[in-house]
Order: C-alpha cells, then structure tokens, then sequence
C-alpha cells in the first residue's frame, strides 16, 4: 500500500482516499517518521479498506458505463437481425420481451444465489451473458439461437444492475450523488453504442456483435477484479414486509411499471420505426438512440447537480404529462428535424421518472421493498415491447408504435394518485 505524505502547518493528521485509489496522508511538521509510520501501521487495516470501498464503487461506475454500450446496442442489432433474416415485427418484439424476461428472473436470482454459492461467483456466472450473448448472435442466425441470445442478455443486465447498485450505493459518501453519477455512465454507454455500432458495421455485418461480445467480456473481467464478498456467513435481521399494505408501495410500482414499459419499448423499437417508417432512412435511424440518451443524461445531471426537485409528487405529475404531449407529437412528425426534436423532448421528460419515482418510496426503500417494485416493474418492459410488435404485425408498425401512448398515460394517471394518497397520509 503506497500512502502520498503531504506536511505542512496542522495540528493533526489527516488522511484521504481519492477516486483513483490513491492515499494522500497530511501530517504535522513536527511528526517524527517513525511516529508517522507508527499511525499508518495502526492505521492500515482502516486505510485498506478505505481503498477497496473506492475500488468496489470505480469498477460499479466502469461497469455500468459498458452495460449501457452493451443494453442499448440490442435495439440496433434487433433491426440488423431482422434486416439480414427477414423476420417478422411479432419475432422482434418476442426477443426484446426475451431480454426483458432474463432481466426480470435475474432480479430475483441475483438476491438468492450469492448466499449459496457467494456473490463473486454469481456475479462471474450471470453477467457473461453479455459476452455469450452476442457471440453467439455473430456466430448463428438460428432462430432459436438468438431468442436464448437476447434471454442471457437480459440476464447479464439485472445481475449487473443489482451488483452496480450494491458496489456504488454502499461505498460512496453521498448515495444519491453516487447513484446518479452512476446512471450518468451508462447513459454516457448508451450515448455511444450508435457510433460504436456504425463504425463496425462499416467492417461487416457481424462485426458489431463480435465487438459487444468483447465489450461484454471487459465488463466481466472488471467484475472478476473487483473485491467482492463470498458466503454470507450470518443470518440477515427479520425483514419487515409491512409495505405491502401500502397504497403508496403499489402505486409507486404501478407508476415504474408504465415508466418500464414505455421506455424499453420505445428504445428497442425507434430505430426499426424511423428506418421503416422512411422518416430518418439507413444507417443514420440508428443515431436516434444517441439522441434519447443525450437528453436523458442531461436531464438527469440537471436534477443531481443544478436543478434539484423539491416536490417529487408534483414534478412526476409534470413529467407524465410532458411524456404525453411529446410522445404524441413525435407519432404526429412526418419528417426528420421534427421526430428528432420531439423524441429528445420526450426523452427529457421520462428522464427523471424513475430515480424520482424509488426516492419517494422513502423510509419503505429496502433490499425487500426493492426486491419486489423493481422485478415488478420490469415486467412493464417485458410485455409492452411484445404488444408492440404483435400490434405491428396485424395492424402496421404505425399503429403498433401509437400503443405506447397507454403506458405513457399511466404514468400521469399513477403520479396523480401517488400524489393524492400522500397528501392523506
């Protein structure tokens, strides 16, 4: 362990760990080495784990930011399979609700399995489905194949949204500071995938999926590296499942569940609507992605760090309603700036949905209260992005896009409610 000594005129000494991992030890000029290498020595059991804390909580920001790149790319790739093997909306939509069904079991395996098998290893089994996934996308078309493809990218996506969670959330100083530095990172992923994807189509038709399949074993090596827990040893404190009396519980979830539905059906289905659609043609419909996530990431910067939300119920109320009037308006565009500039203003709108939404849970936030809302409420984005594509296949993929104005409705519907029940409490 290296340690940075800095002297200068104070009286004690003062020690900090910053985010590259390195130990900065201020001390007293009139300290002798010899007292100094006393207190470090006293000191070392604290300072080491001062500097997995922060090595635990880098590789969550490093991880995620991949999972974005790795998350967001299946909404182009859905397009490029079903343009290289002719399948039909009802099969595209099957196999983002497959990916959301491997996200939703994942939820659950991940909080069960660590206590039988230890967390590092269900960490090393569950999130190399990004790695396996796309691989075996590039290496076969077989229908089959590639439904079990999308399936373990789901799973690689919750267990790496939970393990994320734990490694940032229990090592930063400020939790709310570091959650949303974290969310930053994966929209920065999400940010990118276009360009990463464009390019390597550039290469070859598969190349894109070889280049995830490597992205997603980068991110299962930085979780390999990173220090993580075995076995639980000691039995957890009785948990307290009083929530589930709580109308706010439910309708907070319902309310995630809308914002789920919405959100992932929109991301995995805009590229193959634009391009369709002759609103945005070829390979640029895939940049709509870059531009959804531009707005997310800035919406969400603008709540953590300039425009903090005072009442959580009535700014959800204005971003259901926001979410609404722009959804509609992009459905309305007949041409590109238009469909641009109202998919970033719809994107702007849900940004600060979710995160708004899990704070209001309050003192209700726990590992079980989270264990049941969230894999709840992932289940909005399992089914909505199959009705979508069913929809598409029978009554055209205008109508079928059209059908997300109904999560989006929920959203205002369940933000009125919530408001409305914690004025009575």
């Amino acid at each position: 362990m290296k340690v940075q000594v800095i002297r200068s005129n104070r009286k004690t000494i003062g020690l900090e760990v910053r985010a590259d991992e390195s130990v900065i030890l201020r001390a007293p000029q009139w300290l002798s080495e010899k007292e100094l290498d006393e207190w470090i020595g006293e000191h070392a059991y604290w300072i080491e784990e001062k500097v997995k804390q922060m090595r635990q909580r880098n590789s969550g920001f490093l991880a995620f930011f991949i999972s974005g790149i790795c998350v967001i790319s299946s909404g182009i790739v859905v397009s490029l399979l079903q343009e290289m093997y002719g399948f039909e909306y009802g099969m595209t939509g099957t196999l983002l609700s497959l990916m959301s069904i491997g996200n939703l079991i994942s939820g659950f395996v991940t909080g069960v399995l660590p206590g039988k098998i230890g967390t590092r290893k269900t960490v090393a089994i569950l999130t190399s489905g990004y790695a396996i996934g796309y691989l075996c996308m590039g290496l076969s078309g077989l229908m089959v194949l590639l439904m079990l493809s999308f399936f373990l990218l789901g799973i690689a996506k919750g267990c790496t949204l939970n393990t994320c969670t734990i490694l940032v959330g229990d090592n930063s100083a400020n939790r709310t500071k570091g959650m949303n530095i974290m969310h930053s990172c994966y929209a920065t992923g999400a940010l990118l995938c276009p360009f990463l994807v464009a390019f390597a189509a550039k290469k070859g038709a598969l190349v894109p999926l070889f280049i995830l399949a490597a992205a997603g074993l980068l991110m299962w090596l930085i979780f390999l590296s990173a220090p993580m827990e075995g076995k639980r040893k000691t039995k957890e404190k009785t948990t307290d499942w009083s929530f589930l009396k709580s109308k706010k519980f439910w309708l907070l979830t319902g309310l995630l569940f809308c914002q789920n539905a919405a959100e992932f059906s929109v991301n995995g289905w805009m590229v193959t609507y634009f391009k369709d659609s002759g609103i945005i043609s070829g390979m640029l419909s895939t940049y709509t992605v870059t531009v959804m996530w531009t707005a997310t990431l800035i919406a969400r910067m603008l709540i953590a760090f300039v425009f903090p939300i005072k009442n959580a119920y009535s700014a959800m109320i204005k971003m259901g309603a926001g979410c609404i009037v722009f959804y509609l308006g992009m459905m309305m565009a007949g041409s590109q700036i238009p469909a641009i500039l109202l998919l970033f203003a719809f994107a702007f709108a849900m940004a600060g949905m979710n995160p708004t939404a899990v704070a209001s849970a309050g003192r209700m936030t726990s590992a079980a209260s989270m264990g049941i809302m969230l894999p709840a409420a992932s289940s909005g984005a399992i089914i909505m992005p199959w009705v979508t594509g069913i929809i598409s296949q029978y009554a055209g993929l205008s109508v079928g896009m059209a059908s997300n104005i109904v999560p989006c409705a929920g959203l205002l519907v369940f933000a009125v409610l919530v408001k409305r029940v914690s004025e009575e409490e």
